[in-house]
């Protein structure tokens, strides 16, 4: 049993205003696996004041950017040493496969290092030239820091999540406030460990875990300059309409519906193989999971058979067994919605090809669906149109290519998206028309030097790289006369 008992406010473990400690409970089978302080307002207000103060008054902010990278570099080690026992923990916690959150390791420091680089290559300062050889001036262009950043991250990936939103808030000179899941306290409070042991300095960065009621009061704070949220597309809307009030900078990566185009030359074997990462990865808890299948009707029948046999063969249980590929869903509410939406696909006249409601044998103490295939879907019903969070896809015929990427563009969202071809050249032509923030190309991983966020009702601004790292700053121009 984990127990923390004070909450990380401006780099200090710090009492909690309430003594209460929130049991955080296995998905797996519902047990407690830990206990720890839960953020209320008054903690917010102290974590805000802090990271006010350390804005104002600290040095962080005027920092060289080599310091503050050397910072954040030995950040990116401490957690590579304990890599392990984080994707330990997240599994614990979230339900995640063990596979999945060691799998996920690697990926972190991907992340940081393309942070790292955008930051030792950004134009922190530069001078331009006037257009006019006339003008008696030059203009100095500088990307400041922001001020106090509120990152708002949702359960299902706790640490990429968070390092997607405190490292470029860092490298760029910000202090901040992460406000994590109260699933996910145990690992958060673990990240702050590694904060504490990396050196910032004080009032600079706090962790808080906290519920949705303290999470809108930290967005409401009036000494919050800027918040980076990702979560649904529900809550990003309402922080948008509170930012908005506020003028408060705002960035949001929220749901995704995605679709994968499989065309008629697609190797089948390689794209049912990739779909079982691309769609399935998490559990199904990933905004960026392709869960539309889009198949050829020349080939349907061998898309749904080929994606059939792959969901039957997957490991379903105990997320720390290396045999688990599924695990269970983090929550009861969120086993339930997703159980709902597969009777509700039942409903709308979809064809159940393999899984349904029926919580899958022996495993009913925890949080588990089992893993559903929908054939004979239209893009109109709801299964195809609203995210479901979970470990169900949806296979949908099309025509010809143009009715495919008609398809894939039918959604509110806008955030990921795949195609399969054994022609990479066509695949990228059609992708290009894909109205989604990131497409992937016959199963490449998404990278994280370039931009990462979505269109439409997937988001607002970018993350990753060097377009992520000035979603933290200010653009300042200053005018020089010629002669200076």
């Amino acid at each position: 049993m984990i127990t923390y008992d004070a909450l990380f406010i401006g780099g200090t473990w710090t009492a909690p205003s309430s003594t209460g400690l929130l049991d955080i409970r296995s998905p797996h089978d519902n047990s407690a696996i830990g206990r720890a302080a839960q953020a209320l307002p008054a903690d917010v207000d102290r974590a805000v004041a802090a990271a006010r103060q350390a804005f104002d008054e600290g040095p962080w902010p005027r920092t060289s950017p080599a310091e503050r990278i050397a910072v954040v570099r030995k950040l990116a080690a401490l957690r590579e040493k304990r890599a392990d026992e984080i994707a330990a923990l997240i599994s614990a916690e979230n339900g995640s496969a063990l596979w999945f959150t060691k799998a996920g390791q690697p990926g972190l420091t991907r992340q940081a290092n393309a942070y790292l680089k955008a930051a030792e290559e950004f134009g922190w300062e530069e001078t331009l030239e006037p257009s006019d050889p006339a003008a008696p001036f030059r203009s100095v262009v500088r990307r400041e820091a922001i001020g106090v950043v509120a990152a708002i991250i949702p359960w299902n990936s706790p640490f990429s999540s968070a390092s997607a939103k405190i490292i470029p808030a860092l490298l760029a000179g910000n202090t901040v406030v992460l406000k994590v899941s109260p699933e996910n306290t145990l690992s958060m409070n673990l990240l702050a460990e590694l904060l504490a042991e990396a050196g910032l300095p004080e009032g600079v960065i706090s962790v808080l875990p906290a519920d949705r009621e303290t999470s809108e009061y930290l967005v409401k704070h009036p000494d919050v300059d800027k918040i980076a949220f990702t979560g649904s597309t529900r809550a990003g809307r309402r922080i948008a309409s509170l930012a908005g009030e506020q003028l408060k900078r705002v960035s949001l990566e929220l749901g995704g519906k995605s679709a994968a185009i499989i065309l008629p030359d697609a190797d089948l074997g390689a794209a049912i193989q990739g779909l079982k990462f691309g769609s399935l990865l998490n559990n199904g808890e990933s905004c960026i999971a392709q869960t539309r299948v889009l198949a050829p009707r020349s080939r349907y029948d061998e898309v749904v058979a080929g994606l059939k046999d792959l969901i039957e063969s997957l490991g379903v249980g105990d997320p720390a067994d290396d045999t688990t590929f599924i695990g269970p869903m983090i929550r009861r509410d969120q086993q339930q919605r997703v159980l709902d939406y597969i009777r509700l696909g039942v409903e709308e006249g979809a064809r159940l090809v393999t899984g349904g409601p029926d919580v899958p044998a022996e495993l009913e103490t925890g949080n588990y669906v089992t893993p559903t295939l929908f054939a004979d879907v239209d893009n109109s019903m709801r299964i195809a149109q609203e995210e479901i969070f979970g470990p169900v896809l949806v296979v949908i015929a099309y025509d010809d290519e143009d009715d495919a990427v008609r398809i894939a563009n039918d959604s509110e969202y806008g955030l990921s998206g795949g195609v399969w071809s054994a022609d990479p050249a066509h695949a990228l032509a059609v992708a290009r028309r894909v109205r989604t923030g990131t497409v992937t190309i016959n199963g490449a991983p998404i990278g994280f030097d370039g931009p990462f966020g979505g269109f439409k009702a997937s988001g607002l601004g970018r993350e990753y790289g060097a377009a992520g790292l000035g979603t933290y700053t200010e653009y300042k121009t200053i005018t020089v006369p010629a002669a200076h």
